[in-house]
Protein backbone atom coordinates (compact mmCIF):
# COMPACT_ATOMS: atom_id res chain seq x y z
CA UNK A 1 0.00 0.00 0.00
CA UNK A 2 1.20 3.11 -0.77
CA UNK A 3 1.73 6.26 1.08
CA UNK A 4 -1.31 9.34 1.59
CA UNK A 5 -0.44 11.29 -1.33
CA UNK A 6 -1.46 15.33 -2.08
CA UNK A 7 -1.99 16.48 -4.57
CA UNK A 8 -0.94 20.09 -4.89
CA UNK A 9 -1.74 22.32 -7.69
CA UNK A 10 0.25 26.12 -8.80
CA UNK A 11 -1.82 29.26 -8.03
CA UNK A 12 -0.35 30.18 -11.42
CA UNK A 13 -2.31 26.38 -13.16
CA UNK A 14 -5.72 27.51 -11.13
CA UNK A 15 -8.01 27.12 -14.17
CA UNK A 16 -9.15 30.82 -15.90
CA UNK A 17 -12.72 29.53 -17.22
CA UNK A 18 -15.51 27.88 -15.70
CA UNK A 19 -17.03 24.79 -17.59
CA UNK A 20 -20.65 24.75 -18.64
CA UNK A 21 -22.44 21.64 -19.16
CA UNK A 22 -25.18 23.22 -20.91
CA UNK A 23 -22.95 23.32 -24.08
CA UNK A 24 -22.59 19.34 -24.20
CA UNK A 25 -25.95 18.09 -23.00
CA UNK A 26 -27.74 15.27 -24.78
CA UNK A 27 -31.19 16.57 -25.16
CA UNK A 28 -32.23 20.16 -24.37
CA UNK A 29 -33.01 22.09 -21.26
CA UNK A 30 -37.09 22.36 -20.90
CA UNK A 31 -36.94 26.16 -20.54
CA UNK A 32 -38.28 27.55 -16.65
CA UNK A 33 -41.94 29.12 -16.85
CA UNK A 34 -43.39 31.91 -15.57
CA UNK A 35 -45.28 31.51 -12.42
CA UNK A 36 -47.90 33.23 -13.45
CA UNK A 37 -48.69 33.21 -17.02
CA UNK A 38 -46.89 29.35 -17.03
CA UNK A 39 -44.88 30.43 -20.54
CA UNK A 40 -41.10 29.83 -20.67
CA UNK A 41 -39.68 32.77 -18.58
CA UNK A 42 -37.61 35.38 -20.36
CA UNK A 43 -34.70 37.58 -19.11
CA UNK A 44 -37.15 40.50 -18.02
CA UNK A 45 -38.51 37.78 -15.83
CA UNK A 46 -35.54 37.01 -13.64
CA UNK A 47 -34.12 40.85 -13.27
CA UNK A 48 -36.10 41.80 -10.67
CA UNK A 49 -33.65 39.67 -8.56
CA UNK A 50 -30.75 38.96 -10.47
CA UNK A 51 -27.99 40.93 -12.05
CA UNK A 52 -27.93 40.58 -15.95
CA UNK A 53 -24.47 38.91 -16.07
CA UNK A 54 -25.48 36.08 -14.57
CA UNK A 55 -28.84 36.13 -15.77
CA UNK A 56 -26.24 35.36 -19.13
CA UNK A 57 -24.56 32.92 -17.74
CA UNK A 58 -28.04 31.08 -16.85
CA UNK A 59 -28.84 30.31 -20.52
CA UNK A 60 -25.75 30.53 -22.40
CA UNK A 61 -24.77 28.21 -24.25
CA UNK A 62 -20.68 29.04 -24.13
CA UNK A 63 -18.64 25.73 -23.53
CA UNK A 64 -16.23 27.76 -21.13
CA UNK A 65 -16.99 31.05 -19.88
CA UNK A 66 -14.29 33.11 -18.06
CA UNK A 67 -13.65 33.46 -14.83
CA UNK A 68 -13.86 37.30 -13.91
CA UNK A 69 -9.75 38.46 -12.60
CA UNK A 70 -11.05 39.83 -9.39
CA UNK A 71 -12.87 36.44 -8.44
CA UNK A 72 -10.00 34.27 -9.15
CA UNK A 73 -7.99 36.77 -7.00
CA UNK A 74 -10.43 35.86 -4.13
CA UNK A 75 -10.09 32.29 -4.92
CA UNK A 76 -6.66 32.57 -4.35
CA UNK A 77 -7.69 32.62 -0.65
CA UNK A 78 -7.61 28.85 -0.44
CA UNK A 79 -7.11 27.59 -4.12
CA UNK A 80 -6.32 25.18 -5.65
CA UNK A 81 -7.48 22.99 -3.26
CA UNK A 82 -5.66 19.67 -2.50
CA UNK A 83 -6.75 16.35 -3.94
CA UNK A 84 -5.73 13.82 -1.61
CA UNK A 85 -5.48 10.00 -1.61
CA UNK A 86 -7.29 8.12 1.23
CA UNK A 87 -4.48 5.66 1.63
CA UNK A 88 -5.59 5.00 5.34
CA UNK A 89 -9.13 4.27 4.67
CA UNK A 90 -7.96 2.13 1.68
CA UNK A 91 -5.82 -0.12 3.99
CA UNK A 92 -8.60 -0.36 6.49
CA UNK A 93 -10.67 -1.36 3.95
CA UNK A 94 -8.72 -3.91 2.10
CA UNK A 95 -9.13 -3.32 -1.09
CA UNK A 96 -7.22 -3.12 -4.56
CA UNK A 97 -9.51 0.60 -5.28
CA UNK A 98 -7.89 3.43 -5.16
CA UNK A 99 -9.42 6.34 -3.31
CA UNK A 100 -9.19 9.86 -4.07
CA UNK A 101 -11.04 13.03 -2.63
CA UNK A 102 -10.87 16.47 -3.44
CA UNK A 103 -10.90 18.69 -0.29
CA UNK A 104 -13.19 21.78 -0.26
CA UNK A 105 -13.11 22.31 3.46
CA UNK A 106 -9.95 23.91 4.13
CA UNK A 107 -11.25 27.25 3.23
CA UNK A 108 -12.04 30.09 5.70
CA UNK A 109 -15.64 29.06 5.52
CA UNK A 110 -15.33 25.42 5.42
CA UNK A 111 -17.12 24.50 2.19
CA UNK A 112 -17.38 24.86 -1.38
CA UNK A 113 -19.61 27.16 -1.12
CA UNK A 114 -17.32 30.31 -1.85
CA UNK A 115 -16.88 29.42 -5.51
CA UNK A 116 -20.04 30.74 -6.24
CA UNK A 117 -20.68 33.59 -3.49
CA UNK A 118 -17.58 35.41 -4.70
CA UNK A 119 -18.60 35.53 -8.07
CA UNK A 120 -22.52 36.28 -7.74
CA UNK A 121 -21.07 39.23 -4.71
CA UNK A 122 -18.92 40.70 -7.57
CA UNK A 123 -21.63 40.43 -10.55
CA UNK A 124 -24.21 41.82 -8.28
CA UNK A 125 -21.86 44.47 -6.88
CA UNK A 126 -20.90 45.80 -10.81
CA UNK A 127 -24.66 46.02 -11.48
CA UNK A 128 -24.99 48.78 -8.64
CA UNK A 129 -26.60 46.24 -6.20
CA UNK A 130 -26.04 47.19 -2.39
CA UNK A 131 -27.58 44.33 -0.28
CA UNK A 132 -28.26 39.91 -0.90
CA UNK A 133 -30.82 38.52 0.19
CA UNK A 134 -31.17 34.37 0.73
CA UNK A 135 -31.69 31.47 2.27
CA UNK A 136 -29.04 28.79 4.01
CA UNK A 137 -29.84 24.98 4.96
CA UNK A 138 -27.25 23.55 7.14
CA UNK A 139 -25.58 27.71 6.96
CA UNK A 140 -22.73 26.82 4.45
CA UNK A 141 -24.68 28.74 1.96
CA UNK A 142 -24.97 31.87 4.14
CA UNK A 143 -21.81 31.57 6.13
CA UNK A 144 -19.90 32.09 2.16
CA UNK A 145 -22.08 34.98 1.19
CA UNK A 146 -21.79 36.92 3.97
CA UNK A 147 -17.74 36.58 3.69
CA UNK A 148 -18.45 37.52 0.01
CA UNK A 149 -21.22 40.15 0.87
CA UNK A 150 -18.31 41.41 3.33
CA UNK A 151 -16.06 41.96 1.03
CA UNK A 152 -17.66 43.70 -1.74
CA UNK A 153 -18.86 46.01 0.94
CA UNK A 154 -22.74 44.59 0.45
CA UNK A 155 -25.37 44.21 2.90
CA UNK A 156 -26.62 40.34 3.96
CA UNK A 157 -29.48 38.90 5.34
CA UNK A 158 -30.34 35.38 5.55
CA UNK A 159 -33.16 33.01 6.31
CA UNK A 160 -31.84 29.70 7.92
CA UNK A 161 -34.15 27.12 7.70
CA UNK A 162 -35.33 27.07 11.66
CA UNK A 163 -34.51 22.95 12.65
CA UNK A 164 -30.32 23.83 10.99
CA UNK A 165 -30.49 27.32 13.20
CA UNK A 166 -31.23 25.68 16.45
CA UNK A 167 -28.88 22.79 15.29
CA UNK A 168 -26.44 24.54 14.18
CA UNK A 169 -25.85 27.31 16.54
CA UNK A 170 -21.80 28.30 15.70
CA UNK A 171 -23.21 28.63 11.98
CA UNK A 172 -25.27 31.41 13.00
CA UNK A 173 -22.50 32.78 14.52
CA UNK A 174 -20.49 32.52 11.69
CA UNK A 175 -22.61 34.36 9.48
CA UNK A 176 -23.40 37.28 11.86
CA UNK A 177 -19.26 37.46 12.43
CA UNK A 178 -19.48 38.70 8.88
CA UNK A 179 -21.94 41.31 9.77
CA UNK A 180 -25.61 39.14 7.86
CA UNK A 181 -28.84 39.18 9.77
CA UNK A 182 -29.91 35.88 9.97
CA UNK A 183 -33.23 34.77 11.11
CA UNK A 184 -35.05 31.85 11.47
CA UNK A 185 -37.10 30.16 8.91
CA UNK A 186 -40.05 30.39 9.28
CA UNK A 187 -39.83 33.78 10.60
CA UNK A 188 -42.78 36.63 11.14
CA UNK A 189 -40.71 39.05 8.97
CA UNK A 190 -43.07 37.69 5.38
CA UNK A 191 -45.59 37.10 4.27
CA UNK A 192 -44.53 33.74 3.35
CA UNK A 193 -42.95 33.12 6.68
CA UNK A 194 -46.44 34.26 8.73
CA UNK A 195 -48.78 31.75 6.39
CA UNK A 196 -46.21 28.96 7.18
CA UNK A 197 -46.81 29.76 11.14
CA UNK A 198 -50.43 30.23 10.91
CA UNK A 199 -51.01 26.92 9.32
CA UNK A 200 -47.87 25.06 11.21
CA UNK A 201 -47.00 27.23 14.50
CA UNK A 202 -44.50 24.54 15.03
CA UNK A 203 -43.27 24.23 11.42
CA UNK A 204 -39.14 22.95 11.56
CA UNK A 205 -39.37 25.49 8.61
CA UNK A 206 -37.37 23.83 4.79
CA UNK A 207 -35.42 25.62 2.24
CA UNK A 208 -38.04 25.87 -0.06
CA UNK A 209 -40.00 28.09 2.25
CA UNK A 210 -36.58 30.45 3.53
CA UNK A 211 -36.29 30.59 -0.22
CA UNK A 212 -40.04 31.90 -0.48
CA UNK A 213 -38.89 34.35 2.57
CA UNK A 214 -35.70 35.79 1.00
CA UNK A 215 -37.28 36.56 -2.93
CA UNK A 216 -40.25 38.54 -1.13
CA UNK A 217 -37.21 40.74 1.07
CA UNK A 218 -35.81 40.94 -2.34
CA UNK A 219 -38.19 42.13 -4.90
CA UNK A 220 -39.22 44.92 -2.29
CA UNK A 221 -35.81 47.35 -2.70
CA UNK A 222 -34.58 48.04 -6.43
CA UNK A 223 -30.81 48.00 -4.49
CA UNK A 224 -31.56 44.78 -3.40
CA UNK A 225 -31.03 40.93 -4.89
CA UNK A 226 -32.13 37.60 -4.69
CA UNK A 227 -29.13 35.00 -4.55
CA UNK A 228 -28.82 30.97 -4.50
CA UNK A 229 -26.15 28.45 -3.33
CA UNK A 230 -27.28 25.54 -5.49
CA UNK A 231 -29.91 24.53 -8.00
CA UNK A 232 -29.29 26.97 -10.84
CA UNK A 233 -27.56 26.84 -13.67
CA UNK A 234 -24.79 29.88 -12.81
CA UNK A 235 -24.36 28.37 -9.45
CA UNK A 236 -23.67 24.85 -11.15
CA UNK A 237 -21.37 26.79 -13.41
CA UNK A 238 -19.42 28.68 -10.67
CA UNK A 239 -18.96 25.33 -8.73
CA UNK A 240 -16.78 23.62 -11.56
CA UNK A 241 -13.90 25.48 -11.10
CA UNK A 242 -13.89 22.30 -8.75
CA UNK A 243 -13.54 19.65 -11.07
CA UNK A 244 -11.34 21.46 -13.79
CA UNK A 245 -8.43 21.75 -10.72
CA UNK A 246 -9.20 17.90 -10.37
CA UNK A 247 -8.71 17.22 -13.98
CA UNK A 248 -5.12 19.01 -14.01
CA UNK A 249 -4.47 17.43 -10.54
CA UNK A 250 -5.53 13.48 -11.76
CA UNK A 251 -3.09 14.28 -15.04
CA UNK A 252 -0.14 15.36 -12.77
CA UNK A 253 -0.58 11.52 -10.99
CA UNK A 254 -1.32 9.95 -14.57
CA UNK A 255 -4.37 8.93 -13.20
CA UNK A 256 -8.10 9.42 -14.69
CA UNK A 257 -11.16 7.71 -12.15
CA UNK A 258 -13.57 5.06 -12.92
CA UNK A 259 -16.24 6.27 -10.73
CA UNK A 260 -16.74 10.00 -9.33
CA UNK A 261 -18.85 10.22 -6.94
CA UNK A 262 -20.79 13.49 -5.09
CA UNK A 263 -23.49 14.03 -2.23
CA UNK A 264 -26.58 15.82 -3.95
CA UNK A 265 -29.00 18.20 -2.53
CA UNK A 266 -29.55 21.19 -4.78
CA UNK A 267 -26.71 20.20 -6.88
CA UNK A 268 -23.76 22.50 -6.86
CA UNK A 269 -20.65 20.46 -5.04
CA UNK A 270 -22.18 17.12 -7.21
CA UNK A 271 -21.91 19.23 -10.24
CA UNK A 272 -18.55 21.13 -9.33
CA UNK A 273 -16.71 17.79 -9.45
CA UNK A 274 -18.41 15.81 -12.04
CA UNK A 275 -19.36 18.23 -14.51
CA UNK A 276 -15.66 18.28 -16.08
CA UNK A 277 -15.30 14.97 -15.91
CA UNK A 278 -18.97 14.24 -17.90
CA UNK A 279 -17.32 16.50 -20.53
CA UNK A 280 -15.67 13.03 -21.38
CA UNK A 281 -18.66 10.89 -21.05
CA UNK A 282 -21.01 13.15 -23.25
CA UNK A 283 -18.08 13.89 -25.97
CA UNK A 284 -17.50 9.44 -25.80
CA UNK A 285 -14.34 9.77 -24.98
CA UNK A 286 -15.01 8.08 -21.25
CA UNK A 287 -18.04 6.07 -22.30
CA UNK A 288 -17.92 3.52 -19.13
CA UNK A 289 -17.77 6.76 -16.54
CA UNK A 290 -19.34 5.99 -13.57
CA UNK A 291 -20.84 8.80 -12.21
CA UNK A 292 -22.96 8.69 -9.08
CA UNK A 293 -24.73 10.99 -6.95
CA UNK A 294 -25.91 10.24 -3.18
CA UNK A 295 -28.82 11.45 -1.58
CA UNK A 296 -30.30 11.28 1.65
CA UNK A 297 -32.66 8.53 2.06
CA UNK A 298 -35.39 10.86 3.76
CA UNK A 299 -35.06 13.47 0.92
CA UNK A 300 -34.44 11.53 -2.27
CA UNK A 301 -35.48 13.66 -5.14
CA UNK A 302 -33.45 11.53 -7.78
CA UNK A 303 -34.57 8.34 -6.69
CA UNK A 304 -38.19 8.86 -5.42
CA UNK A 305 -38.91 12.22 -6.95
CA UNK A 306 -41.32 13.16 -9.75
CA UNK A 307 -39.71 14.19 -13.27
CA UNK A 308 -41.53 17.36 -13.79
CA UNK A 309 -42.18 21.02 -13.44
CA UNK A 310 -42.10 22.75 -9.97
CA UNK A 311 -41.67 25.48 -7.96
CA UNK A 312 -38.57 26.30 -6.41
CA UNK A 313 -39.45 27.63 -3.35
CA UNK A 314 -42.51 26.67 -1.42
CA UNK A 315 -44.93 29.81 -1.50
CA UNK A 316 -44.63 29.43 -5.56
CA UNK A 317 -42.83 32.71 -6.15
CA UNK A 318 -39.75 31.42 -8.52
CA UNK A 319 -40.40 30.27 -11.78
CA UNK A 320 -40.91 26.58 -12.58
CA UNK A 321 -37.99 24.70 -13.19
CA UNK A 322 -38.21 20.89 -14.83
CA UNK A 323 -36.43 18.76 -12.24
CA UNK A 324 -36.90 15.70 -9.85
CA UNK A 325 -38.92 16.88 -7.43
CA UNK A 326 -40.63 15.79 -4.12
CA UNK A 327 -42.93 18.73 -3.86
CA UNK A 328 -42.56 22.05 -3.59
CA UNK A 329 -44.44 21.76 -0.29
CA UNK A 330 -42.48 18.90 1.01
CA UNK A 331 -41.30 19.22 4.66
CA UNK A 332 -37.95 17.13 4.98
CA UNK A 333 -37.45 15.30 7.96
CA UNK A 334 -35.05 16.83 10.74
CA UNK A 335 -31.98 14.78 9.26
CA UNK A 336 -28.56 16.81 9.95
CA UNK A 337 -27.29 17.13 7.07
CA UNK A 338 -29.22 20.00 6.38
CA UNK A 339 -27.74 20.59 3.24
CA UNK A 340 -29.34 18.38 1.54
CA UNK A 341 -32.73 18.50 2.45
CA UNK A 342 -34.03 20.27 -0.64
CA UNK A 343 -37.43 19.41 -2.47
CA UNK A 344 -35.67 19.54 -6.28
CA UNK A 345 -33.43 18.78 -7.97
CA UNK A 346 -30.77 21.15 -10.53
CA UNK A 347 -32.69 20.91 -13.56
CA UNK A 348 -29.45 20.31 -15.53
CA UNK A 349 -28.53 17.06 -13.04
CA UNK A 350 -32.10 16.12 -13.47
CA UNK A 351 -31.53 16.07 -17.48
CA UNK A 352 -28.68 14.04 -16.84
CA UNK A 353 -30.46 11.48 -14.37
CA UNK A 354 -33.27 11.47 -16.62
CA UNK A 355 -31.24 10.71 -19.67
CA UNK A 356 -29.49 7.78 -17.85
CA UNK A 357 -25.90 9.73 -17.86
CA UNK A 358 -25.46 9.76 -14.03
CA UNK A 359 -26.95 7.56 -11.52
CA UNK A 360 -28.22 7.90 -8.10
CA UNK A 361 -27.95 6.20 -4.59
CA UNK A 362 -29.61 6.87 -1.41
CA UNK A 363 -28.98 6.05 2.29
CA UNK A 364 -30.09 6.74 5.84
CA UNK A 365 -28.18 9.08 8.20
CA UNK A 366 -27.11 6.90 10.64
CA UNK A 367 -24.90 4.66 8.37
CA UNK A 368 -23.85 7.99 6.51
CA UNK A 369 -22.54 8.98 10.13
CA UNK A 370 -20.69 5.59 10.58
CA UNK A 371 -18.80 5.86 7.44
CA UNK A 372 -17.99 9.63 8.47
CA UNK A 373 -16.64 7.79 11.82
CA UNK A 374 -14.55 5.67 9.66
CA UNK A 375 -12.96 9.06 7.46
CA UNK A 376 -12.30 10.32 10.84
CA UNK A 377 -10.24 7.98 12.30
CA UNK A 378 -8.69 6.99 8.78
CA UNK A 379 -7.72 10.36 6.72
CA UNK A 380 -8.32 12.19 9.98
CA UNK A 381 -10.73 14.91 8.70
CA UNK A 382 -14.12 15.49 10.05
CA UNK A 383 -16.51 15.54 7.35
CA UNK A 384 -19.47 17.77 6.99
CA UNK A 385 -22.82 15.02 7.28
CA UNK A 386 -23.55 16.42 3.74
CA UNK A 387 -20.24 15.36 2.51
CA UNK A 388 -20.39 11.89 4.30
CA UNK A 389 -23.00 10.37 1.87
CA UNK A 390 -20.01 10.94 -0.69
CA UNK A 391 -17.66 8.77 1.36
CA UNK A 392 -20.42 6.59 2.72
CA UNK A 393 -20.74 5.28 -1.50
CA UNK A 394 -17.06 5.18 -2.10
CA UNK A 395 -16.46 3.23 0.73
CA UNK A 396 -19.37 0.94 -0.72
CA UNK A 397 -18.17 0.59 -3.93
CA UNK A 398 -14.40 -0.02 -2.70
CA UNK A 399 -15.56 -2.60 -1.05
CA UNK A 400 -17.21 -4.17 -3.98
CA UNK A 401 -13.49 -3.53 -5.66
CA UNK A 402 -12.50 -6.14 -2.69
CA UNK A 403 -15.42 -8.70 -3.50
CA UNK A 404 -14.13 -8.59 -8.04
CA UNK A 405 -10.45 -7.83 -7.40
CA UNK A 406 -11.04 -4.87 -9.80
CA UNK A 407 -8.58 -1.86 -9.02
CA UNK A 408 -10.54 0.86 -10.02
CA UNK A 409 -9.76 4.79 -9.30
CA UNK A 410 -12.49 6.54 -7.12
CA UNK A 411 -13.04 9.98 -7.06
CA UNK A 412 -15.32 11.62 -4.43
CA UNK A 413 -16.09 15.43 -3.63
CA UNK A 414 -15.28 16.12 0.24
CA UNK A 415 -17.52 19.38 -0.05
CA UNK A 416 -16.63 20.11 4.15
CA UNK A 417 -15.52 20.27 7.15
CA UNK A 418 -17.81 19.20 9.91
CA UNK A 419 -16.43 20.91 13.08
CA UNK A 420 -19.25 23.10 13.09
CA UNK A 421 -21.66 19.80 13.22
CA UNK A 422 -20.05 18.39 15.95
CA UNK A 423 -23.50 18.40 17.96
CA UNK A 424 -25.01 15.78 15.30
CA UNK A 425 -22.00 13.79 15.88
CA UNK A 426 -22.06 13.83 19.40
CA UNK A 427 -25.59 12.54 19.08
CA UNK A 428 -24.68 9.84 16.90
CA UNK A 429 -22.15 8.91 19.24
CA UNK A 430 -24.68 8.66 21.91
CA UNK A 431 -27.06 6.56 19.84
CA UNK A 432 -29.58 9.36 19.85
CA UNK A 433 -29.64 9.93 15.77
CA UNK A 434 -32.21 8.25 14.27
CA UNK A 435 -32.58 7.97 10.52
CA UNK A 436 -35.69 10.06 10.28
CA UNK A 437 -34.72 13.11 12.23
Amino acid sequence: MSSNKIVFLEQSKMPTHYYNILADLPAPMDPPLHPGTKEPAGPQDLGAIFPMELIKQEVSTERFIEIPDEVRDLYRISRPTPLIRAAMLEQVLDTPAKIYFKYEGANPTGSHKTNTSYAQAYYNKKAGIKKLVTETGAGQWGSALSMACKHFGLECEVFMVKVSYEQKPYRRTFMKLFGADVHASPSNLTNAGRNVLQASPDSPGSLGIAISEAIEVAVQREDTNYSLGSVLNHVMLHQTVIGEETRLQMEMIDEYPDIVIGCAGGGSNFAGLTFPFLRDKLSGAKKNLDVIAVEPASCPSLTKGKYEYDFGDEAGMTPLLKMYTLGHNFIPPKIHAGGLRYHGMAPTISLLYNQGVIRAVAYDQIEVFEAAQLFAQTEGIVPAPESSHAIKEAIVQALKCKETGEAKTILFNLSGHGFLDLGSYEMFLENQLLNEA
